[in-house]
């Protein structure tokens, strides 16, 4: 565990708590995380907390894909495909991450956030669709591979070099290449990024960057969020989470705007 006060370890519980919650909904829930854990460790090396959030991630992730798989509609063959090239992926950029530095990260993430928060202002109606709203079109075996190489390996590769909003861009891929509705698409997404995260922390472990002890309380809470979250959305949809996620995003843009300005 790395020297922190408890009011730092309390509000970063709460902050894994927030993000497994958003995550589990919308997808995006690194985009809260990882910058929390940059400000709340501001002495520990991007590695380290790049490997601490996969750890955290991953205990959310998959108790969200359980909750999704056992109540919503989803080609689970299909979302393992994907997140077998998306571990595969997510290694590679695990692998590469490791000489990243946080004053690299930080300018990263932000434009992440800031596209994040650019398209959920100029569509309105993501988040709001329901399942059975699905696109009746086939889906043909060239969308297949390009779910399968494209959304799998590319944002699979992303998520293990930086990682924020990997749920978010997942949700919007799978539903344009595969025509499924947001429900499924969240469902589906929740599956693979399961993958990505673990290919992500197996590269990260074995290069000792992960504390473990800090990720161990952490991710109590991710799950307890992402938990939450996943009923929240199969029983009431997502779109009122926009608010919410908006507010969180453009917050942390102030936020590493500012550490990164006075750096």
């Amino acid at each position: 565990m790395p020297d922190i006060t408890l009011t730092t370890l309390v509000l970063l519980c709460l902050a894994a708590a927030a993000a497994g919650w958003i995550d589990a909904v919308v997808g995006g829930g690194g985009l809260l995380l990882l910058p929390a854990l940059l400000l709340g460790l501001p002495n520990v090396p991007a590695a380290h907390v790049l490997g601490t959030n996969k750890a955290v991630a991953i205990v959310g992730t998959s108790g969200a894909a359980i909750t999704y798989v056992r109540r919503a509609p989803v080609r689970v063959g299909l979302a393992v495909r994907v997140g077998l090239m998306a571990l595969a992926g997510s290694m590679g950029g695990a692998f590469f991450a490791a000489g990243i530095s946080s004053e690299v990260l930080r300018p990263v993430i932000m434009v992440a956030l800031l596209g994040v928060a650019a398209f959920v202002l100029l569509r309105p109606s993501f988040g709001k669709a329901v399942a059975g709203d699905t696109d009746t079109r086939p889906v043909t075996r060239a969308r297949i591979v390009t779910a399968v190489v494209l959304v799998g390996g590319g944002i699979g590769f992303y998520d293990g070099l930086f990682g924020p909003g990997t749920g978010t861009f997942l949700v919007l891929a799978l539903t344009a290449v595969l025509h499924l509705d947001l429900v499924t698409a969240s469902a589906t997404a929740k599956i693979v990024n399961v993958c990505t995260n673990a290919g992500a922390l197996a590269m990260f472990a074995y290069q000792g960057s992960v504390l473990w002890q800090l990720a161990a309380v952490m991710a109590l809470f991710n799950l307890a969020g992402a938990m939450a979250g996943a009923r929240m959305a199969l029983n009431r949809g997502s779109g009122f989470v926009r608010a919410v996620l908006l507010t969180v995003v453009f917050a942390l843009v102030a936020k590493l705007g500012y550490d990164q300005w006075t750096a």
